[in-house]
């Protein structure tokens, strides 16, 4: 099979779908590899690792796209390679279909066989693409919200963990999964008073006993939303419902009742976002205030840690790539239901439940048309 890796072109989008030695691997099971030009040197790989490792350095990404039967790529395919992408070709990314009807009509048009990273789930419900990033995230959450509590962020002026005679900053997480985890970690370590609210009380109790004594636990419902939120001084979005839009959990009513200078960081931006007031921003104008609360929802956060998140992506995706590359995607699909899971749209047809729902898109089930 021929491989296709081109530059990620998102605004400051830093990542590569592929190691050197992914292409190294790669290329001695007999597929041959296209990289763009310079498509590594956000992370630090030259052209010339990827040389070494066997791939075939290529000028443009128009010539990756028009020879590759499968492209494999960090971000969502933008407009100008949506128009590249052809009919039958494998798309293998993070999609996040749910949040963009436009991207979704899109692939749909181009006839390509779509594998979405975060919709890939293991037989005991673990997403093994998308948790490398969602550790990244929840821990840069954390490392985020610090800094704009700083007054010159238009912040609180608090530090996190205050100082002995100071209290420390309150912390509240919606959702208790890998990235509210992580940003729980992380917050506690640094001293504060964290609150991390989840729905599975089987979670919450698991959290209770891995956390740090700093970390209270409380069940998620609107009554305990609104009174923590008044409280907090940092507030991290961490909710996720794989391959859906994210709920609205917390209202554009309860955000005037946060503290002037208070942060948001909104992690489930990706899928929607979890806050009524929140949209995508970037690395380059990462942050707004609405209500005198400063709310931070880059929509690609680990790409601003590019070499951690490639390593850490890139560990994940490869053996899938692998098996796809080496079987086809049909037999790779019937033989792997993980990999049966992370199809979306297959040649027109919408064929994740989730994202047909969300556009009132018919729904095609993927038995049908395997």
């Amino acid at each position: 099979m021929i491989i296709g890796v081109p530059k990620e072109i998102k605004k400051d989008e830093y990542r590569v779908a592929l190691l050197p030695v992914g292409a190294e691997t790669l290329t001695k099971m007999g597929h041959k590899v296209l990289v763009e030009k310079g498509a590594g040197m956000g992370s630090g790989f030259s052209d010339s690792e990827y040389r070494a490792a066997g791939a075939t350095i290529i000028p443009s990404a128009k010539v990756v796209f028009k020879r590759a039967d499968m492209i494999i790529k960090v971000k969502e395919p933008q407009p100008s390679e949506i128009r590249m992408i052809r009919p039958d070709q494998i798309v293998f990314t993070y999609f996040h279909f749910a949040a963009s009807r436009s991207l979704t009509e899109g692939m749909i048009r181009t006839g390509a066989i779509c594998i979405a990273y975060e919709t890939m789930v293991e037989a005991d419900g673990t997403l093994p693409l998308l948790t490398p990033m969602s550790e990244v995230a929840g821990r840069m959450a954390v490392q985020e919200g610090a800094k704009y509590l700083e007054r010159p962020m238009e912040g609180r002026g608090i530090l996190l963990g205050g100082v002995p005679g100071v209290m420390p900053a309150n912390v509240v997480i919606l959702g208790g999964g890998v990235v509210g985890t992580n940003a729980a970690k992380m917050a506690a370590g640094l001293g504060a008073n964290v609150t991390i609210l989840d729905i599975d009380l089987e979670r919450l109790r698991y959290l209770s006993d891995v956390l740090p004594a700093n970390v209270t636990c409380l069940m998620s419902n609107p009554e305990n939303i609104r009174s923590q939120i008044v409280e907090a001084d940092l507030l991290i979005g961490a909710v996720l419902i794989t391959g859906a839009k994210a709920p609205r959990l917390v209202t554009r009513k309860m955000i005037k009742t946060m503290k002037p200078g208070s942060v948001i960081v909104d992690v489930a931006v990706d899928q929607g976002g979890c806050i009524e007031t929140i949209k995508p921003t970037t690395h380059s104008k990462p942050t707004y205030i609405i209500n005198g609360v400063v709310h931070y929802a880059v929509a690609n956060m680990p790409g601003a840690v590019s070499r951690t998140s490639t390593f850490a992506l890139t560990n994940a995706t490869l053996p899938y790539a692998i098996e796809i590359a080496g079987k086809g995607y049909q037999k790779a699909a019937l033989e792997n239901d993980t990999i049966w899971t992370g199809i979306n749209i297959l040649k027109g047809k919408v064929t994740d439940q989730a994202v047909a729902k969300t556009f009132h898109m018919k729904y095609m089930p993927l038995e049908d048309l395997i």
